[in-house]
């Protein structure tokens, strides 16, 4: 963190106006890289293009993304935060497997209301590297990880939130992908229909005889910090990952 100038010279004023001025700037670009993407296409977005629309010179792209992948990485990122804003995190739903289709149903939305972007955001794996996107993922384990401790998980809890993710992206690229005439609207109801029974049970296991979900509602519910050493919870987890046949 800078040192605050001591002096009354005004320089920590000047930086911070500088540095304010220049995050300004560097949104004014975002916004016309994805006004530019919205109406012509990835193609659509070059530094001249980009530059012009923002009233810069091109070379001020370079000074602030580092070259056009930087951009559309930076791009990239503004549409993850943009779609984490969407969400709706409740710690308690009264009924987890429709905040299931709750939350797949907000990805669809978002994609089919920003297509350029959201094709830019998930047509490149190492986009998954964005701050944004893990804390997208990291809500979704936790939505995961309620379906499982209430005993509602069919299967391992790292496949199941694959399983969500896969379904919800697929589903918006796929639709995007057809001519406009051969798309179906029962896609998205059969896609994610078929994903929640891939994932969840109609009755919870702790309700039925079966081993594998009971472990992995416990396996969910185990706390951190518990009276249990480190050894004995590494072993018990061993433990419960075999009796819920994904570890």
């Amino acid at each position: 963190m800078p040192t605050p100038s001591r002096g009354r010279d005004g320089t920590t004023v000047k930086a911070d106006t500088a540095s304010a001025g220049r995050e300004q700037t560097r949104q004014r670009v975002i916004e016309a890289a994805i006004d530019l993407l919205t109406r012509g296409g990835r193609d659509a977005v070059t530094t001249r293009a980009v530059a012009d629309a923002a009233g810069l010179q091109p070379p001020a792209i370079y000074r602030l993304f580092g070259d056009k992948d930087g951009l559309l990485d930076a791009v990239a990122e503004h549409g993850f935060a943009a779609f984490l804003a969407t969400k709706h995190i409740d710690p308690e739903p009264r009924d987890p497997i429709e905040d299931l289709r709750a939350g797949w149903d907000v990805a669809i939305e978002f994609g089919l209301a920003n297509p350029a972007l959201f094709t830019l955001m998930y047509t490149d794996p190492t986009r998954t590297d964005s701050a944004a996107f893990r804390t997208g993922l990291e809500i979704l384990m936790g939505r995961v990880k309620r379906l499982a401790a209430g005993g509602w998980l069919r299967v391992g809890e790292e496949l199941a939130a694959q399983t969500i993710h896969a379904t919800a992206r697929g589903a918006v690229l796929t639709w995007l992908s057809l001519p406009e005439d051969r798309r179906d609207p029962a896609l998205f109801t059969t896609l994610r229909e078929s994903m929640v029974t891939a994932v969840t049970r109609e009755e919870p296991a702790v309700r039925d005889e079966g081993p594998a979900g009971a472990a992995r509602a416990l396996r969910a519910l185990l706390p951190e910090e518990s009276p249990l050493s480190s050894a004995e919870r590494h072993l018990l987890r061993e433990w419960l990952n075999r009796l819920a046949s994904d570890g």
